[in-house]
Formats: C-alpha cells, sequence, structure tokens
C-alpha cells in the first residue's frame, strides 16, 4: 500500500485519484501505460500531463469532467474555445434546463427577427447578446448532463 500524501496543495489529478481511495501505483496497474511514477509526476507538477494520460484517468477515476478541465486549463486551443463544466447534480440539470426552456419560445422569436436579415444591427446586439448567453448555459447544462450520464452509466456496469 502506497502513502498517503500530506501535500496542502494538491492538484486535480491527485485531488481526483485520491478521491476514489487509489494509490499511485493501484491507479498505474489499472490504467496499464501510466505507471506511477509518471503520476506522481503529473500530480507534483514537475511535467505535465498529455491527453491520452488525462482520458486514461478519467476513465480509471469515473471522472469525466477530468478531460474538461485539461481543455479548459492546459490546452491553448481549448482555453480559448472550450468552456468549463462543473460537476452538477441531476436535479440541478434539470431546474437549469427546464428554466431555459420557459424561456424558449420568447428567445426563438426574438432571434428570428434578429437574423432574419443576415445581419445584427446595434439596437439589435444586446438582444443576441443574451440569446447568446442563454444558449451557452443550455450547452453547459446538456454537458453537464453528459458527464453524469457518463458517470451513472459507469457505476451500473461495476
Amino acid at each position: 500500500m502506497g502513502k498517503k500524501s500530506t501535500k496542502e496543495n494538491k492538484n486535480i489529478y491527485q485531488e481526483v485519484r485520491e478521491s476514489r481511495n487509489l494509490t499511485r501505483e493501484h491507479a498505474g496497474d489499472l490504467m496499464g501505460f501510466v505507471s506511477a511514477d509518471r503520476i506522481e509526476k503529473i500530480e507534483s507538477e514537475r511535467s505535465p500531463a498529455r491527453p491520452d494520460e488525462v482520458l486514461a484517468m478519467s476513465e480509471c477515476y469515473n471522472f469525466p469532467e477530468l478531460c474538461n478541465y485539461y481543455c479548459t486549463h492546459e490546452c491553448s486551443i481549448g482555453k480559448k474555445y472550450q468552456k468549463e463544466v462543473r460537476p452538477k447534480e441531476l436535479s440541478q440539470i434539470v431546474l437549469e434546463t427546464l428554466a431555459f426552456f420557459d424561456k424558449f419560445d420568447n428567445l426563438k422569436n426574438r432571434f428570428v427577427e434578429i437574423t432574419v436579415d443576415g445581419r445584427i444591427t446595434d439596437d439589435e446586439l444586446k438582444d443576441f447578446r443574451e440569446i447568446q448567453n442563454n444558449l451557452e448555459r443550455l450547452s453547459s447544462a446538456v454537458d453537464s448532463l453528459k458527464f453524469w450520464m457518463e458517470k451513472a452509466t459507469r457505476k451500473m456496469e461495476d
């Protein structure tokens, strides 16, 4: 059995592994190609994680949000184009989605009004941004639901 870390400022990779009660050795055995030494280098931030390693960790730890974290914090493309998705309970995801649907008809009609001519005028810009923000919130709720489902499915398979 490996030693328990006493490091105060643990990175997300270490926090998630430890939350699953896995030692580096056991996690390395489960992943196969990521050794305990490599995990230690990633967790101590002496070496950056590679995408294939993050994918393996996310699957081993049943924490799909780890991939989103990597993309939004460590990948230069993801930092620019991806939004971070935080873990949420199913009830919160459902309520956020329903709140969007309550606004949907008004948003849809205004969206058509704004875009029907193929351009956005200065007086339409504020409403267009509000529509865009609502769509981003819906997208985030959908991403959260995907993560929640992936975790739930893996638990059922175990």
